[in-house]
């Protein structure tokens, strides 16, 4: 099972360096390990990728408390969570995209009310929930936390080619897989397409020849 210990060792293995027996062993690789983690590792992690694990779907309704002087008629405030934006739509079956919108801070604004968001979180029931975390990204997690560590725990440059081609490669590994787990996604038809359909449906029950994502 995933957790913080086993990240620990994940990465000391990596290094060639004796494990840890538990998280309050009196040895300096633990303090140089505590270093690396509470610089927001896992929050660093999370936000190298769309994460389908980490996925978390919100409504958000615009706020009494924010009035835009200009521009956008709506402020929202944005998810204590959020970490990564996946997609902004107008509806909540995410099938009709909004792209007039601006992210500043710790508000959004536009002009439709409410707004349905994806994003990465690192919610404990998401994100931050490791029992969640699949194999190729805690492998990717350990060889990140064995290239950050690597330099105040061992010396080695942090530029180091294995250990950054090493991480490299499972995230790469991490993403692909997770993209496996997402449902196919398809190119919206144009105009000319639609038009020849007469516009009788604007349901699309048939599959598509074009697949996106």
């Amino acid at each position: 099972m995933t957790d913080k210990l086993s990240i620990y060792n994940g990465a000391l293995s990596i290094l060639g360096e004796r494990q840890l027996a538990d998280l309050t062993e009196n040895r300096e690789p633990r303090y140089k390990l505590d270093e690396i983690w509470d610089n927001n590792f896992v929050r660093r992690c999370l936000q190298m990728g769309q994460w389908a694990f980490a996925q978390r779907t919100v409504q958000l309704d615009s706020s009494p408390s924010v009035t835009p002087s200009f521009g956008f008629q709506y402020g929202f405030d944005s998810p204590t969570d959020w970490l990564r934006t996946m997609a902004v739509c107008y509806d909540e079956y995410f099938a009709l995209p909004c792209t007039r919108y601006s992210r500043e801070g710790q508000w959004w604004f536009s002009d439709a009310d409410p707004l349905f968001i994806k994003y990465v979180s690192d919610d404990a029931q998401f994100g931050g929930d490791f029992s969640l975390w699949p194999h190729n990204f805690t492998e990717m997690s350990e060889h990140y936390m064995a290239y950050k560590v690597a330099p105040r725990l061992i010396g080695v440059d942090p530029t180091d080619s294995e250990l950054l081609r090493k991480w490299k490669f499972w995230l790469a590994e991490a993403k692909a897989v997770d993209a496996m787990e997402e449902p196919a996604k398809f190119a919206p038809k144009g105009g000319w397409a639609r038009s020849k359909r007469g516009f009788r449906s604007s349901n699309d029950r048939g599959s598509r020849n074009q697949l996106i994502g």
